[in-house]
């Protein structure tokens, strides 16, 4: 990533409209199935922390992340379960895990079926992963390049590269539909220097901007899979 996103990323990632309603998402989502009593949980790609704090309400929850910088930030919210390393080779045993998320995440690994198959090797027997990733490679900008995405995705696509490292899809939709056009659009228009996309709205627009996923999510609770979006979500269970 640039430099300045992890710490950007920390300093927003509690107030901002994005990971507010993403997280709703991954709530709607989850609802699709059944988590076990305490589950042991791996955030994948665990960032800042964000998430990870999140996680640790359903169950016992662990992170890695590639980037020391960012498990330092994991560190000042006194997150300990946290370590570096990378998805295509986790240092965990077989089978550890009831559920394993990846938010926002292999879009970031190159080798993204061998980082799929590690997943699946630290799943329990039938036991559950969540992704969300970028959608449509039509919406790649300066900040994919800033964030050193590899791609994005359609769904078909994203459903196509679960399936062939073991997964098998339980629910599968877009999300981020109704701010899809401005979303475009802006990511069109000059930026300053370096800038992110979540440099680009003022905190008094998050809670505005929070509620249309927050609807979105829950139309995907009730079952509802959205036919476009700025970003696809996914709950997968592991098969075999």
């Amino acid at each position: 990533m640039r430099e300045t996103a992890y710490r950007e990323h920390y300093e927003v990632e509690d107030r901002h409209w994005w990971y507010r309603g993403r997280w709703a998402v991954v709530e709607a989502l989850l609802s699709h199935s059944t988590l076990p009593p305490d589950p042991d949980i791996l955030d994948a790609g665990c960032g800042t922390g964000g998430n990870l704090r999140k996680f640790g309400r359903f169950g016992t929850a662990s992170g890695i992340e590639p980037s020391a910088e960012a498990v330092g930030f994991c560190q000042a919210r006194g997150l300990e379960r946290v370590q570096q390393g990378n998805l295509e080779s986790l240092p965990f045993a077989d089978g550890s895990f009831d559920l394993v998320a990846a938010t926002d995440v292999i879009e970031h690994v190159a080798a993204e079926g061998q980082a799929l198959r590690e997943l699946h090797r630290v799943a329990v027997p039938n036991g559950l992963m969540l992704l969300t990733v970028p959608a449509y490679m039509w919406l790649w900008s300066a900040e994919d390049v800033n964030l050193h995405h590899h791609r994005r995705y359609t769904k078909r696509r994203l459903e196509q590269a679960v399936r062939e490292a073991g997964w098998k899809s339980v629910f599968a939709t877009y999300f981020n539909t109704l701010l899809l056009l401005p979303i475009a659009v802006a990511k069109k228009l000059p930026r300053r220097g370096e800038s992110g996309d979540l440099e680009r709205t003022p905190a008094s627009l998050d809670g505005a901007l929070s509620l249309p996923m927050r609807l979105e999510a829950r139309l995907i609770r009730a079952g509802l899979s959205l036919p476009a979006g700025v970003s696809v979500g996914i709950l997968c269970r592991r098969d075999g």
